[in-house]
Order: structure tokens, then C-alpha cells, then sequence
């Protein structure tokens, strides 16, 4: 696939994956987009011309079969494949994200964790055995890691994705709070959990000034 695909419709295909799985898992065989548009609350124009940013997938008069098209978007997002992560940052936030069993049901493996702090080193987290930083770029081609997660102090993040990347590190979710700037052929997910609170806020102030403050 040659065409370039807006952000804004990528960033609503792991959204239609989830919904689609939801279906898939409650027995639906196809669905319309009308009726897939009144679960998401994504008008019926919006997902048509969304999927047909990748040929379409549904048939007139039928709707959309809802295994296949779950199975073809699993395709386009890559997780019909395994990929292999490691997590860097063993606070509450890396030890967290290692024990969300989610990610290994979307095919994201948790193959290893890495410290700097000696007193956290040779614990475990599930598994997975806390490393020290110096043996990341080894762990790495070792193991054919794809993905590096960051939840560490933004004045290590830098020097950190440098490492990675020499390393052989395909793509950074980065939670740091610095966004990094990375090589074209790295790719780069910069997280800030405190922007998802400041939209809420916002949303918050803005229903609250056209609807009249309660209590």
C-alpha cells in the first residue's frame, strides 16, 4: 500500500480493531456502517471513507463481515505478528504497563526489563527478570527486540534513545515527559499522560460554561 494515510484516520483503526473484536467475541457475523457508527459514535461517511483508505472491505446491501474486517485492520495495525518489547524503568508506571496482560493478547510480548537502580536489579516482574542498563543493547540484538518503552526522568530519555537506536530499536512508546526526536526509520509514540487530565479539564470547563454550573 503506496498511499499515505492521514494520522487522524490511523489513530482511529485501533479503535475499530477493539469494537470489532467486541462484536467478533459477542457472535456478530457483519455489521452496517450505520449500525457500527451508532457503537462508535463515528457518523457512517467518516468509517466508509476510513476503509476505503485501504479498499473498502464492505459489499452494497451487505455491511461489512465483522471477522474478516477485524482480521484485515489486525493486518494494516502489523499485530497479526509478534513483536517483542522490553521496558526500561521499573517505578510504578514500567511495573504497571509489564503486568497488563492485554498487551501479549494483542501480540506484544514483554521479553525483558531493565533498571539502573542496583536495588531493583534481579527482582521480578511477573516473569521477567530485572536487568541492569548495561546490558540492554546486548539483551537487544539477542532477542530481536523491536520496541523499547521509556518510564524514566525526561533528562535520561534522550541519551537513552540514542543507545536504543544504535542498538537496533525499530520504534520508542515513550512516556518520559520530553518529546523525542528520532531517525525516519524509528518510530515514535511520545506519551503525556498529564495532556489526557488536561483535555478532561478542559472538557469539564467548557460543558460547565455552556450548561451552568451544578451544586
Amino acid at each position: 500500500m503506496d498511499k499515505e494515510i492521514s494520522q487522524a484516520v490511523v489513530s482511529r483503526l485501533p479503535r475499530y480493531f477493539r469494537y470489532l473484536g467486541e462484536l467478533k467475541a459477542s457472535g456478530v457475523e457483519r455489521i452496517s456502517s450505520q449500525e457500527l457508527s451508532d457503537i462508535m459514535k463515528v457518523t457512517a461517511s467518516q468509517i466508509r471513507q476510513d476503509f476505503n483508505n485501504f479498499g473498502g472491505f464492505g459489499q452494497q446491501g451487505y455491511g461489512y463481515n465483522v471477522e474478516y474486517l477485524y482480521e484485515e485492520i489486525s493486518k494494516i495495525l502489523g499485530i497479526d505478528k509478534k513483536h517483542q518489547l522490553i521496558i526500561i524503568g521499573t517505578g510504578n508506571l514500567g511495573t504497571a504497563l509489564a503486568g497488563y496482560t492485554n498487551f501479549s493478547t494483542r501480540g506484544f510480548v514483554f521479553k525483558g526489563a531493565f533498571d539502573c537502580d542496583p536495588s531493583l536489579q534481579g527482582k521480578k516482574i511477573g516473569d521477567v527478570e530485572i536487568r541492569p542498563i548495561d546490558e540492554i543493547e546486548e539483551f537487544i540484538k539477542k532477542n530481536n527486540i523491536d520496541i523499547a518503552v521509556l518510564t524514566i526522568p525526561k533528562d535520561q530519555a534522550v541519551p537513552m534513545a540514542e543507545r536504543l537506536i544504535k542498538a537496533g530499536i525499530k520504534a520508542i512508546w515513550n512516556f518520559a515527559h520530553v518529546d523525542l526526536d528520532v531517525p525516519e526509520n524509528v518510530q515514535v509514540e511520545n506519551v503525556h499522560l498529564s495532556d489526557s487530565l488536561m483535555k478532561l479539564s478542559y472538557n469539564i470547563n467548557r460543558y460547565e460554561r455552556f450548561h451552568g454550573k451544578k451544586g
